[in-house]
C-alpha cells in the first residue's frame, strides 16, 4: 500500500497537529512540501484537494481529507484507536470535549499572540501590544481550568495521552517560544503536562521542523 501523503509546510501549527498524530500512529507517510510564499495553496491543483485553499491535506488512497483535527481523528481511529478512546463512550466524549476546548479557546487565544510576537516583525506588521495583552488575559483565565483538570489526571482526557493532548502541541510550541512562556510556567500541573508532551519522540520529531521563528530569520520560510 502506498504511504499516505500530507500536503503543506512543516512549520505550520495546523500541519503539526496532523503530523504528530501520524507519528504517534506509527504509520508511513510522505510530506508533499508546498510553498505558501509561492502561492501553492491557491493553485487549481490544491484547490481541487481543498476548496478553501488551506493546509494540511491528507490523501489516503482514494480518500482526501482536510481540516487538521479531522485528519488527526481519522488517522488515530484507523491506526491507533486508543488515542481517541474508540469504543469507550465516556472516554471518547472527554477526548472530544478537550479537542473542542483547544479549538475554540486555546488556538483562538494563542494565535494572535504568536502573530504579533513572532511573525509580525518579519512581515512588516507593527506589534499591537493591546492585542497581545487582551489575549494574555484570556489565557490567564483559561489556564486555571487546565490546572484544575490536570491536578486530578495526568492528561486532559484521563491518565493516558490522547488526541486531546496531541492537538494542543502546534500552537503551544510557538507560544512557549515567546517571552510570555512564564504564564504557563506559573501553573505547575500545566507545565508538567507540557513537559510530558515535549518528551514524546513524536513531538520531538515534528518540532525539529518548526523553528521558533517559523524560519523567517534564516530565510527558510516555505
Amino acid at each position: 500500500m502506498a504511504p499516505m501523503k500530507v500536503y503543506g509546510w512543516a512549520v505550520s501549527p495546523w500541519m503539526a497537529r496532523a503530523l504528530v498524530c501520524l507519528e504517534e500512529a506509527g504509520v508511513e507517510y510522505e510530506i508533499v512540501p508546498m510553498s505558501r510564499c509561492g502561492g501553492d495553496h491557491r493553485r487549481p491543483e490544491h484547490l481541487a484537494r481543498n476548496p478553501f485553499g488551506e493546509i494540511p491535506v491528507l490523501e489516503d488512497g482514494d480518500l482526501t481529507l482536510y481540516q487538521s483535527r479531522a485528519i488527526a481523528r481519522y488517522v488515530l481511529r484507523k491506526y491507533k484507536p486508543e488515542l481517541v478512546k474508540e469504543g469507550d463512550l465516556e472516554g471518547s466524549a472527554m477526548v472530544d470535549v478537550w479537542m473542542e476546548v483547544e479549538a475554540h479557546n486555546i488556538e483562538a487565544t494563542l494565535w494572535p499572540i504568536i502573530r504579533h510576537c513572532i511573525i509580525g516583525q518579519y512581515v512588516g506588521r507593527d506589534r499591537d501590544q493591546a492585542v497581545i495583552d487582551e489575549n494574555l488575559e484570556k489565557l490567564r483565565r483559561l489556564l486555571p481550568v487546565y490546572e484544575a483538570r490536570l491536578s486530578v489526571c495526568k492528561y486532559l482526557a484521563g491518565d493516558d495521552i490522547t488526541a486531546a493532548d496531541l492537538c494542543h502541541f502546534g500552537f503551544m510550541r510557538y507560544f512557549m517560544a515567546t517571552e510570555y512562556a512564564g504564564v504557563v510556567d506559573a501553573f505547575p500541573h500545566v507545565k508538567a503536562w507540557w513537559d510530558a508532551l515535549l518528551a514524546r519522540p513524536s513531538v520531538q520529531k515534528v518540532m525539529a521542523g518548526m523553528p521558533p521563528d517559523f524560519g523567517y530569520a534564516s530565510g527558510n520560510i516555505p
